[in-house]
């Protein structure tokens, strides 16, 4: 309106002033619908936007990663419950190294009430150097008692066990190395066992044996005898001789003493939480492999004097497997197929008087050793009436 004034009064024809501004009505109608259609524009994005939001619709565009086109895919654990704890391991040819597996081994879950029903084992650990002739006797001791123990097996390490599936052997045969007499690896093949064995959570006792050893009683037996002791069975004592006290070494002070110093079968019973000292040990360890060779035979004074310092308390000073040391020499007596009469065993029974839970009792070996391969029929022909099974 006031560009037409600006006009007229200028002196110009009206005509002209209202073609002028008839040219500039589309441009204005132009705009307009542009403003429109941006905003009809935005309220279509604004909705959609919206509409992701609440129904979950994903747009069909391609996204791309700021680090990688391309992810690796992941394969979901096996089992992320409970289970993947508690259950034992189902291949024992595991692929760590012993000292992996000892670190492994050495997890102690700090609630002491389980979250599951836990039924306690035995493991039974087997030191050989290649077969167990006497796997049918311990096939039968086994008998109807799946659930209460485990089984765990160190050969030689060239030495491929060909148990049937039937066998109560069948692969458990662990990763294994050279075990020598005497020396440290022998405490290795130990401590490897136990290790092994603690990474089944229900095993609670821990027995170490040889292909030699035979049971002298029924599984009931021997489960409730070992489930009912206050203490584990390792022989810890004090000898002042010089196959005793005589194979202490100085350098090994202040750490152990000459009066911490014990010497022991190596045919022991422990708890979990003696096994678990055991395979973490990294404080006598180093000592016993330096200044403990033979003549220091470190089978028999490792865990004997380790355990003798770290537990006392926990400690029957004794072995559960009897060994004949009557014949003299570096070895104990073997036994073959003419010893094996019922009043062999009798006699066996009835040789020691020893404390349980600090009572006098006549019950004292569950297992016993030397037994040669011949003995194995008559040793058969006898379990039922002399040991029980």
């Amino acid at each position: 309106m006031h560009s037409r004034l600006m006009v007229m009064e200028d002196g110009k024809d009206f005509g002209t002033v209202v073609r002028i501004n008839q040219t500039r009505y589309p441009t204005m109608r132009f705009l307009q619908f542009f403003l429109m259609f941006i905003v009809l524009g935005l309220g279509v994005s604004i909705i959609s936007m919206n509409t992701i939001r609440y129904f979950g619709v994903r747009s069909t565009a391609p996204v791309v990663s700021p680090v990688s086109t391309v992810q690796p895919r992941l394969e979901e654990p096996s089992g992320n419950g409970i289970d993947s704890w508690i259950k034992p391991p189902s291949n024992l040819l595991h692929s760590m190294s012993d000292q992996e597996l000892l670190w492994r081994a050495s997890f102690v879950p700090q609630v002491k009430e389980y979250p599951f029903k836990r039924v306690r084992k035995i493991a039974f650990m087997f030191l050989t150097k290649g077969p167990l002739p006497m796997a049918p006797l311990w096939q039968r001791f086994f008998k109807d008692h799946e659930g209460l123990y485990s089984i765990y097996v160190h050969t030689a390490p060239s030495y491929i066990a060909d148990f049937p599936p039937s066998s109560v052997f069948y692969k458990r045969q662990i990763p294994s190395q050279v075990a020598e007499w005497g020396e440290m690896n022998m405490c290795d093949a130990e401590r490897r066992l136990l290790a092994n064995a603690l990474l089944d959570i229900s095993n609670e006792w821990f027995i170490l044996l040889s292909e030699a050893c035979v049971p002298l009683h029924s599984f009931s037996t021997v489960y409730r005898y070992i489930a009912r002791s206050r203490y584990s069975f390792v022989d810890s004592f004090d000898e002042q001789g010089p196959y005793g006290r005589g194979r202490y070494n100085r350098n090994m002070a202040p750490e152990i003493n000459l009066t911490d110093w014990r010497k022991g079968y190596q045919w022991f019973e422990v708890n979990r939480e003696l096994a678990v000292k055991i395979v973490k040990d990294q404080t006598y360890y180093p000592l016993f492999k330096e200044f403990c060779r033979p003549a220091c035979y470190v089978d028999e004074h490792y865990f004997q004097t380790m355990l003798s310092i770290e537990s006392p308390n926990l400690l029957a000073n004794r072995s559960l497997t009897f060994v004949d040391w009557s014949r003299g020499g570096a070895h104990p007596a073997t036994f073959g197929k003419y010893d094996i009469t019922e009043e062999f065993f009798k006699k066996l029974f009835e040789s020691k008087r020893c404390l349980y839970n600090d009572q006098p009792s006549s019950l004292c070996f569950l297992f016993a050793r030397k037994f040669a391969p011949s003995a194995l029929d008559r040793l058969l022909e006898v379990a039922q009436k002399v040991m029980g099974f």
